[in-house]
């Protein structure tokens, strides 16, 4: 008699904004969300960001069909939250194709590109601050 693998499908996705990066984990199951070992909850306690990371989940209708893991860094608690949600949307579409278009229509399979510009030489401190020049 063969021993069968019980071990549910993992679903692998990165999600990134400015300089922070999430590796989502998803697995068939109750709806549970682990971001750094915390419940999402508690990790992101504000009602717009509980908005934001369930947007994916609402517009998909699949609340309560996975569950998550996901270790993110880099950056502060927004653009983690950004990471957060562009990961799960991919992992999500990754998972079923027919939510790909539904993601794709709501933005939240496109990776923003606004990062922070780098600093220039000879300006001052900031990337286009110019230095003051004396009166003449």
């Amino acid at each position: 008699m063969k021993k069968e693998n019980q071990k549910s499908e993992i679903i692998s996705a990165h999600g990134r904004r400015k300089e922070a990066v999430a590796r989502v984990m998803l697995y068939k199951g109750d709806g549970q969300i682990l971001v750094n070992g915390q419940a999402i909850n508690q990790y992101f306690p504000s009602k717009v960001a509980k908005s934001l990371w369930q947007k994916p989940f609402v517009l998909t209708k699949s609340q309560n069909d996975y569950w998550a893991t996901i270790k993110v860094s880099g950056s502060g608690k927004s653009g983690q939250l950004l990471a957060v949600v562009h990961g799960l949307s991919r992992a999500l579409s990754k998972a079923n194709l027919e939510f790909r278009p539904i993601l794709k229509r709501a933005g939240l399979l496109t990776r923003d590109p606004r990062v922070k510009e780098r600093r220039k030489y000879g300006l001052a401190q900031k990337a286009r601050k110019g230095k003051q020049s004396p009166r003449r």
